[in-house]
C-alpha cells in the first residue's frame, strides 16, 4: 500500500521522525506536513490525501475541532488522531466526532502502520485500551458522565488543570487568552457542579482521565 499522507503535528522533531519512517517502510509515497490547525483545513481542500493523520494539540485549534471540520469539508477521507493523550482521555470524543481511529503516542511503529493501513483500508481502527474505554462509555446505558457534558475546550482545560498547570501555563499552551481560559474553568465547574479545583482534581483521577506520570504530561 503506497499512501499519500497529510501529517499534522506542531513539534517538528516528531514530523520529521514519523514522516521519515513512513516513506522508508513504503507506507506511503508522499507525506505531507501541517503544524496548525489551519494549515490542515487548508491542505485538506486544496489536495487529495488517503489518510490524514492529525494530533489533538495543535496551537491554533483544538484537533477535535479541526477534525470536526474535516469531516465537513472531506468527510470521505479517513482521519486517525495521534496524540500524547492516552486513549480512554479523547478516543470517544474523537470517534464521535468522525475519527477512524486513535494513536496514543506511546505506540511502536508496527502499530502505527497497522493502524494507518486499516483506516486506508476502509476499516476503523481499535486499540485493546480504546475498546476499553468504549466499553466504559456504553456502559453507563447512555446516562452522561459530568466530564462528558463538556465542550472539547473545557474538557481540554479540565484534564490540564487536573495536571496542575495554571491558567497562564494552558493559555500559552492553547494560544488563548488567560481570561478566556479562566471562562472555560468556570463553565466547566458550573457544568459538573464542582466548587474548585480540589474537587475537580479530584473527579479526574477518581475517574481516570489524566495520566499524572509526568513522562506522559510533559
Amino acid at each position: 500500500m503506497n499512501l499519500r499522507i497529510l501529517l499534522a503535528e506542531d513539534h517538528a522533531v516528531v514530523r520529521q521522525g514519523v514522516r521519515q519512517l513512513l516513506l522508508d517502510r513504503g507506507v506511503a509515497h508522499e507525506v505531507a506536513e501541517a503544524q496548525t490547525g489551519a494549515e490542515v483545513l487548508m491542505q485538506a481542500s486544496r489536495h487529495p490525501y488517503d489518510v490524514i493523520l492529525l494530533d489533538i494539540s495543535l496551537p491554533d485549534l483544538n484537533g477535535v475541532e479541526v477534525l470536526k471540520r474535516l469531516k465537513r469539508k472531506v468527510p470521505r477521507v479517513p482521519v486517525l488522531m495521534f496524540s500524547m493523550y492516552r486513549e480512554d482521555q479523547y478516543a470517544v470524543r474523537a470517534l464521535k466526532a468522525g475519527a477512524a481511529g486513535y494513536l496514543s503516542k506511546t505506540i511502536d511503529a508496527a502499530q502505527m502502520i497497522a493502524a494507518i493501513q486499516q483506516v486506508a483500508a476502509g476499516r476503523k481502527y481499535v486499540s485493546p485500551a480504546m475498546a476499553e474505554a468504549l466499553a466504559n462509555y456504553v456502559s453507563f446505558d447512555g446516562e452522561q458522565m459530568p466530564h462528558e457534558k463538556l465542550s472539547d475546550r473545557e474538557y481540554q482545560t479540565l484534564c490540564m488543570l487536573a495536571s496542575g498547570k495554571r491558567l497562564t501555563d494552558i493559555a500559552i499552551a492553547l494560544s488563548l487568552s488567560v481570561k478566556t481560559v479562566s471562562v472555560y474553568r468556570t463553565r466547566l465547574l458550573e457544568k459538573m457542579k464542582l466548587r474548585n479545583n480540589a474537587e475537580l482534581t479530584f473527579y479526574v483521577m477518581t475517574n481516570r482521565l489524566v495520566d499524572l506520570n509526568p513522562a506522559m504530561t510533559a
